[in-house]
């Protein structure tokens, strides 16, 4: 599933390829994947693809025309892909948005979905800024320290949902959180307030260092993801535990990565990020 480093990705390749170029055609094949403004679309076509920006796990294009802005924002969900023309695809009935641009170093745009978990949105201003406001939370390589300590110092919930609540911290999933508390040392199930600042300080300082490691790898193409050139992203290589159930641990303790019984997808290592510490 594609999170912020994979959003990131997408962002930063539709900027250097499409901020610029000029809409021609704007087709979407089933209203259904649609949230908002499906009547808006013939608005798109003259328009001007002027910025690119990420919000959470999600793609917003900012098109301006004759002074007014609008925006198309791309919910990736669990199998959304935002591919140019020139990437050849699997069962193409899936591709449910085509844009064709002129002036831009690629002629087009696609969101192929085949699950639909994901939906697309056609927003003026005041709609993006409500749903900016109803979905995220901080976005983790911008949040402060001062904010991300009083998140958690406030909160009663175990660390690794907390890590994961979109509205707290927006852009973080199951693949990263793994990753991230390993390296942090924690355990998913640490009471997030129970942490000493110290411990709050390194979780912030490694959530920042593996995101911006993963963007920098291309992102974690793990099952599903390719950025829209079609390539895939190298950061499943630097995995440490996620899938790594019964190899061992990288840290050279002596255990084994054990996947947690009450999450299907939780890996850990019981020596490096033993939960009693923080009882």
């Amino acid at each position: 599933m594609p999170e912020l480093p994979e959003a990131e990705v997408v962002a930063c390749q539709l900027r250097a390829a499409l901020v610029g170029a000029q809409v021609t055609d704007c087709w979407v094949g089933r209203k259904d994947i649609v949230r908002e403004g499906f009547s808006s679309l013939p608005w798109y076509i003259g328009s001007v693809l002027q910025q690119v920006d990420r919000y959470g796990k999600s793609v917003a294009l900012r098109f301006v025309k004759k002074q007014a802005a609008r925006y198309l924002v791309a919910e990736l969900g669990m199998t959304g892909l935002l591919l140019f023309p020139s990437v050849p695809i699997k069962h193409p009935q899936h591709v449910h948005l085509r844009m064709t641009f002129t002036g831009g170093r690629e002629a087009g745009l696609r969101y192929w979905n085949p699950r639909r978990f994901g939906r697309l949105s056609f927003l003026d201003q005041p709609g993006l800024d409500q749903y900016r406001a109803r979905r995220f939370g901080y976005d983790p390589l911008a949040v402060s320290f001062g904010d991300f300590q009083r998140l958690m110092t406030s909160r009663r919930g175990r660390l690794k949902p907390l890590l994961m609540h979109q509205q707290s911290l927006a852009g973080i999933g199951n693949i990263y959180a793994n990753e991230i508390l390993f390296r942090a040392g924690l355990h998913s199930n640490v009471m997030a307030c129970r942490l000493p600042s110290t411990r709050v300080e390194r979780l912030y300082y490694v959530t920042q260092a593996v995101l911006r490691s993963a963007i920098a790898c291309g992102g974690s193409s793990v099952k599903d993801f390719f950025a829209p050139d079609g390539t895939e992203g190298q950061f499943k290589q630097r995995h440490l535990v996620y899938g790594k159930e019964g190899q061992p641990c990288p840290n050279h303790c002596g255990r084994t990565i054990r996947r947690l019984q009450s999450e299907r997808s939780a890996f850990f290592c019981p020596r490096c990020q033993d939960p009693r510490k923080w009882r």
